[in-house]
């Protein structure tokens, strides 16, 4: 077992990596169609098809990936797969900053999402390191981390783009993922008894080694809705931000503080959630921020000034932050410690799957129903997750 300051040293070090790889992610944003613009000749339909594409194409990756390197982690351990993702995003993302046309551009984005993984095996290593009763928040403090990453990452990748062009930020983002491999290489420990090739169980194995699959794929299912809700927003924000303005003032400022505002409170209170959660029942917190989350959303459709919309997004942010955490937590206290790199394998690709399904699905109904339905269709996905996750933890204690 490890002692008390190796899994405290362990959280804070990876909670830093969480952060750069939330930046790595995200930061490419604001810009990433005009640095496709300065790589060839295209037209405005074009580079449309060339920002879907590239932006997807990390997301579709991941979520194939993820088991197999949630099954080598159980094999080899957890912190050679964060080592691996480190390095292996260090390189990728700093190399984005020489490519000279796009589908140089494409290929290492695709890379990227094969050198995934960082997020999900930190999550590992602390599920099952941390002492069972902290475990709620330590895997809350690692998600402030991603949270804050994804939350910074478009505004340092827009004003160091701004400053200084658009390879600089690829530039930046991977020296620090090299600092996040070289404090994880001589910081963090873990305690690990490799399990044998042939000893692995399958997937059908895997499932009868959990005392109640029904909650391990219940949350996976719950992963995949709560960021298909999360994202389904993100293709129309902007525009109606824009509807909300008269189409004046400050349009882009206004949509990056709107996006960015379920972050703020995100950040801040993953933490205080997972505590709660660990004190009072991890279930009767994700039930509450369901609750939130259904009820929230159905405003944000009905606004008519943008004042409104930025307050009911913050409130979006609390619900947000009593999610995932809790997501994780149930997970890591229903999965044996040999098989919980495969299971938090499983549920990222689940949550990248989410991650792609959630802009296809917002621009689909907005564009046949109008903004205020996205944020309509989003509430009763809440709702129908709230109602999945009453069933399928029944039997949890919490």
């Amino acid at each position: 077992m490890q002692t008390d300051n190796y899994w405290r040293r362990n959280m804070y070090i990876l909670t830093f990596g969480n952060f750069i790889a939330g930046i790595g992610f995200s930061m490419v944003t604001p810009f990433l169609s005009l640095y496709i613009n300065t790589l060839g000749q295209f037209n405005n339909q074009q580079i449309s098809l060339w920002s879907g594409i590239t932006f997807s194409v990390t997301f579709i990756v991941s979520a194939i990936i993820s088991p197999f390197w949630g099954k080598l982690a159980d094999r080899k351990g957890r912190k050679l797969m964060i080592l691996r993702a480190s390095l292996g995003m260090a390189l990728v993302i700093g190399t984005m900053s020489l490519v000279t046309n796009i589908y140089q551009l494409v290929f290492l984005r695709a890379l990227q999402g094969i050198f995934s993984g960082y997020i999900g095996n930190s999550n590992t290593l602390i599920a099952t390191s941390a002492p069972h009763k902290h475990v709620g928040k330590a895997l809350g403090t690692l998600t402030t981390g991603t949270v804050s990453g994804s939350l910074l990452g478009p505004l340092v990748g827009g004003v160091i783009a701004q400053i200084w062009g658009y390879r600089i930020p690829f530039l930046i983002t991977g020296c620090l993922l090299l600092s996040a491999f070289f404090l994880c290489l001589f910081f963090v420990k873990e305690n690990f008894t490799p399990v044998a090739k042939e000893k692995q169980p399958s997937l059908r194995e895997v499932m009868q080694k959990l005392s109640q699959p029904q909650v391990v794929i219940g949350m996976f299912v719950t992963t995949l809705i709560i960021q298909t809700a999360n994202n389904s927003i993100n293709p129309i924000i902007s525009l109606y931000v824009k509807q909300l303005m008269h189409n004046s003032g400050q349009v882009a400022l206004i949509s990056g503080i709107v996006t960015a505002m379920p972050g703020i409170p995100s950040a801040l209170l993953s933490s205080k959630f997972g505590d709660l959660g660990d004190r009072y029942g991890t279930k009767k917190v994700l039930i509450a921020g369901l609750i939130l989350a259904t009820l929230i959303y159905i405003p944000q459709a009905a606004v008519t000034h943008v004042w409104q919309l930025i307050i009911l997004r913050f409130f979006v942010g609390i619900s947000d932050a009593a999610l995932l955490p809790q997501v994780q937590t149930l997970l890591a206290k229903d999965s044996p410690h040999e098989v919980s790199g495969r299971i938090f394998g499983y549920n990222q690709s689940f949550q990248y799957i989410g991650n792609c399904a959630g802009p296809l699905l917002g621009s689909t109904i907005s564009s046949s129903f109008g903004y205020g339905a996205v944020f309509l269709s989003t509430a009763c996905l809440e709702f129908i997750n709230l109602i999945w996750v009453h069933h399928v933890t029944k039997q949890e204690q919490g």
